[in-house]
């Protein structure tokens, strides 16, 4: 890791603090702005990170500083995938090469990091909501004010949250500036008909002087007033659709201005400040601006790996050969709908990140990327379903969280045969408290009609994937981010049985009971106890969470001094809890192994594991200690 004295950036280490800007001539302002690319390319180059969008957004980002006076301006970002060029701003570059790391800056935006970081998170499509909330909260309370600005990317804009949030700033006239930062792209290609309206002043760029053109000479058509404003709309709506879309919602709209311009954005966004009205900024970017190995393949820089800023090329890695979970799934879904012409994936804006590629390469006709909007993923998959299609919801386990309503209400309640293949169960590393899915179990255990299941490995997850499409209710397949573990993958799976754990090691004593991942890690925890007491224990992949193998785990209490459930879940609600729900009131007595009451933080993920006692050290440790506890007469299972 280089350290951040080595960085040598004179204007941005003279900064003291955003308001420093103001002072600044605009041939300085276009050499900040170089140290500011050079800044992040240099650190996101050996940490990691959210490369391309925050590129795209560094004259934007400092045109925004200059007109506002953050902290009493609020300045929100949409996800945070932009706003690298926002902390380097508001002095953190001295961190800002600990960007990801344990301890170290977050990738997204914190406010316990800065006061100018006025919200965090990691999903997208909320700021506008944030920001009328905040500018009708000031109009409110006295001694409050400031100007509230949102940049939202155009991505995001496919959210329904959005609209729901511009539709309220409309209706309440509240003086909130949305910035809608337009590069074509989110992770991969934009969908919708936002997109192509959007796109069609982005390729045209005479669209915005002829329009100017014609509102200048329609402001001076006699009578004006009703007449003028008609006319004026109408026009809008003509030129260009997204900008009547706005104006329909309440918004003065403005743009599209080119957002590498850091002289027009100023006008524009002091212009937008001043008019004390919802207002939408339209501005053009490009993604990965200034870096052409970011412009040149957006997708892979979007999150970037580690890599040699001179070439953009990834660094040497020394990961195993396996094939991810994400990649063994994808093409498992490919064979599925090779048997089957009714299977279909769905994604929400993730057509790489969940594997789906695979069968949008194979079958595009029956590949459906939705944009960022979760709940319509699911609410779209039922209808699919009703119509007697097989639809495979694929979906990271943070952003199902955001479709949790429509999970109970339209796919459980109906008992449609909806499959959710959640993608990066547990804890996912360097991207930290937004994105782990350590709640997953807990959020849909207690769902009427579901069934849950989770792989121990990638050959399991296959054989899953084959059985979900098989049966007649909801079905959730929960796994984790990253490389399997290198088993074979079976050509022709076969169905399991539903709810019946496999038990892999029959031993004594002490009985290891892994969900999932945490299979993986009751193994490696069972080695650990034998090598140390002599003992084999018993090891069971339990399989499912919903329907429960609750004769075993009884059965397992009875004829053993600790059942001991390992997972990489919340203990609070997962599959530790099923287990004592289950042995209530039977004879037994059981260790939960989970992550704890919690946000956790970013950090490799065998670290924070560890940090959070899962790991097979730490485990057999309380597991003796337990034992001990419970002195020899205890001994049981011979």
């Amino acid at each position: 890791m280089t350290d951040s004295s080595a960085f040598q950036f004179p204007l941005l280490r003279g900064l003291e603090g955003p308001s420093s800007l103001r002072e600044m001539s605009d041939a300085d302002l276009v050499v900040l702005a170089g140290e500011m690319r050079e800044a992040i390319i240099t650190t996101v180059s050996q940490t990691g990170g959210h490369l391309g969008a925050s590129l795209g957004t560094i004259e934007l980002t400092i045109a925004l500083h200059c007109e506002l006076e953050s902290p009493r301006d609020k300045l929100i970002w949409d996800v945070g995938h932009q706003a690298y060029g926002h902390k380097l701003l508001t002095g953190r570059l001295d961190e800002f090469h600990t960007l990801r790391q344990q301890g170290g800056l977050s990738g997204f935006l914190k406010r316990t990091e800065s006061e100018h970081d006025v919200m965090g998170a990691g999903h997208a499509s909320t700021s506008i909501s944030y920001g009328v909330g905040l500018s009708e909260a000031q109009r409110r309370l006295p001694g409050t004010h400031g100007a509230v600005v949102c940049v939202i990317g155009d991505g995001a804009m496919t959210g329904g949250m959005a609209y729901e949030g511009l539709n309220q700033a409309g209706e309440l006239g509240t003086p909130v500036v949305v910035v809608l930062n337009d590069n074509g792209m989110s992770i991969s290609q934009n969908v919708g008909a936002m997109s192509r309206m959007l796109q069609r002043a982005r390729v045209d760029s005479t669209l915005t002087r002829v329009r100017e053109e014609v509102e200048k000479g329609l402001s001076r058509v006699p009578g004006g007033g009703v007449v003028g404003t008609g006319l004026r709309d109408a026009t809008k709506a003509l030129w260009f659709e997204s900008g009547a879309l706005f104006e329909a919602l309440g918004f003065a709209y403005m743009g599209p201005f080119d957002g590498h311009d850091v002289a027009a954005m100023r006008r524009a966004i002091r212009l937008a400040v001043r008019r004390n009205r919802p207002v939408l900024v339209h501005v053009k970017t490009t993604k990965g601006k200034g870096y052409e190995p970011a412009e040149a393949d957006v997708e892979a820089m979007h999150g970037a790996s580690p890599f040699h800023p001179s070439s953009g090329r990834s660094m040497p890695s020394s990961a195993p050969s396996a094939p991810s979970y994400t990649e063994v799934f994808g093409r498992a879904l490919v064979a599925e709908a090779e048997k089957d012409p009714r299977v279909v994936g769905i994604t929400a804006a993730m057509l790489k990140g969940t594997g789906l590629q695979h069968l949008a390469a194979r079958f595009p006709e029956r590949t459906f990327d939705v944009g960022i909007a979760e709940q319509h993923a699911v609410v779209f998959a039922c209808g699919l379903a009703i119509a007697g299609m097989r639809p495979v919801v694929a979906v990271y386990s943070t952003f199902l969280q955001r479709a949790f309503d429509p999970i109970i209400h339209d796919v459980a309640l109906q008992n449609l045969p909806v499959v959710f293949a959640i993608d990066r169960g547990g804890l996912v590393g360097d991207d930290g408290a937004t994105h782990h899915g350590t709640l997953d179990i807990a959020y849909l255990r207690g769902i009427p009609n579901m069934t849950i299941m989770a792989p121990m490995d990638e050959a399991e997850l296959v054989v899953m994937l084959h059985t979900a499409l098989r049966c007649d209710g909801p079905v959730a397949i929960r796994y984790p981010r990253g490389a399997g573990v290198g088993v074979e993958i079976p050509a022709s799976p076969k169905v399991i049985d539903i709810g019946v754990a496999q038990t892999l090691v029959s031993g004594e004593r002490v009985a290891f009971v892994g969900y999932g991942y945490g299979t993986q890690i009751a193994t490696a925890c069972a080695q650990e106890f034998q090598a140390a007491t002599g003992v084999v224990p018993t090891v069971v992949n339990a399989r499912f969470v919903k329907p429960l193998d609750s004769s075993l785990m009884r059965q397992l209490a009875s004829t053993h001094d600790l059942v001991v459930t390992i997972e990489d879940h919340a203990a609070h609600g997962g599959f530790g809890s099923a287990v004592l729900e289950a042995l209530s009131g039977a004879v037994g007595r059981v260790l939960v192994f989970g992550l704890p009451d919690e946000f956790i933080d970013h950090g490799k993920r065998e670290s924070l594991l560890a940090q959070s006692g899962l790991s097979p050290q730490l485990i057999v440790e309380r597991v003796r200690a337990e034992l001990a506890s419970l002195g020899e007469g205890a001994k049981r299972g011979h």
